[in-house]
């Protein structure tokens, strides 16, 4: 049997194609990314622009031809944050049911920590507990303790991401002091209100696109690498010291000095200012995994009964 699970996020749209090996492990057959910006707007308007939406279903076509190549059995499509906020949701859930021919998943944050949670602990296996598991997405950001037998112990989901902050508060380019300052604050009263306890946490583990992103700079990689990413560290000064380059870097600066694409590089200062937010409490490397929601959709759908 083989599988498709697309995760729409806030920024952008991530395909997984696998299939169960001799052994029973997941097999990946084609992994992709798309930049598309869903929820450009959204926290502002209440509503996806125009603009967004053709740029998700023109990547949405993609992956559906990638799909039929792959004659794939099963199809899961779930979507996060700037989905839930969107008054005029039905036109996009409309538009992915005219090209795949199936529902969407609005999956709440319960859920979506879950699914982050094994996924991260898929691909990294910590040596000590609690782990903490932090997922900085477009819309939101997840923030997950559990064990390193996958129970999850405490699981939030914080109204803040790298579009949403980017938008609301960090206006200039680059950002200006004060709106820095503004920025901190909102994060720091978040992580204050996330009931976790984070001094406690033994082993940090960061997923999805701003901590994959932040570990290809600091790594100086003149293309992104899934493979040198993967199961590489972040020091605690790094993180801090990437923040605060990236907060002083024109977006154009940061295009021509990174491997990032220019839709990434836009917010990545965000991100990397919500996680300097979060390690300088933590206190502990961060490990990052390049396993996250996506692995933990397609493990599931290939664990689920065979097709009649």
């Amino acid at each position: 049997m083989r599988v498709a699970a697309i995760d729409c996020g806030t920024n952008s749209i991530r395909l997984l194609i696998a299939e169960a090996g001799a052994d029973g492990q997941m097999v990946e057959l084609d992994r992709r990314l798309q930049i598309v910006r869903l929820g450009q707007g959204v926290d502002a308007t209440g509503e996806f622009h125009p603009d967004a939406l053709e740029r998700t279903f023109a990547a949405v076509d993609d992956c559906a031809a990638v799909i039929r190549i792959h004659g794939c059995d099963r199809i899961r499509f779930v979507a996060t944050s700037a989905a839930r906020d969107a008054h005029n949701r039905e036109t996009f859930f409309q538009g992915i049911r005219d090209r795949l021919g199936i529902e969407v998943e609005i999956i709440p944050g319960a859920e979506e920590a879950r699914l982050s949670f094994a996924g991260a602990l898929s691909g990294i296996r910590p040596d000590d507990e609690p782990v903490l598991v932090v997922d900085i997405g477009g819309g939101s950001t997840e923030l997950i303790v559990g064990g390193r037998d996958g129970r999850i112990q405490h699981a939030t989901s914080l109204d803040v991401g790298s579009v949403r902050l980017r938008e609301r508060l960090l206006h200039s380019d680059p950002p200006m002091r004060d709106e820095v300052d503004q920025a901190a604050d909102l994060i720091d009263a978040l992580l204050d209100g996330s009931g976790v306890d984070f001094p406690a946490v033994k082993r940090f583990i960061g997923v999805a696109g701003t901590a994959t992103s932040l570990s290809a700079i600091q790594q100086g990689l003149p293309g992104y690498d899934r493979a040198k990413v993967h199961g590489s560290h972040l020091e605690l000064d790094e993180i801090a010291h990437l923040a605060d380059v990236l907060l002083a870097t024109p977006v154009a600066g940061i295009e021509a000095g990174t491997c990032l694409p220019m839709k990434r590089a836009e917010v990545i200062c965000a991100g990397a200012l919500i996680l300097a937010c979060i390690a300088d409490r933590v206190g502990e490397p961060m490990v990052v995994s390049e396993s996250d929601i996506l692995d933990a959709l397609a493990q599931e759908l290939l664990a689920s009964e065979p097709l009649a």
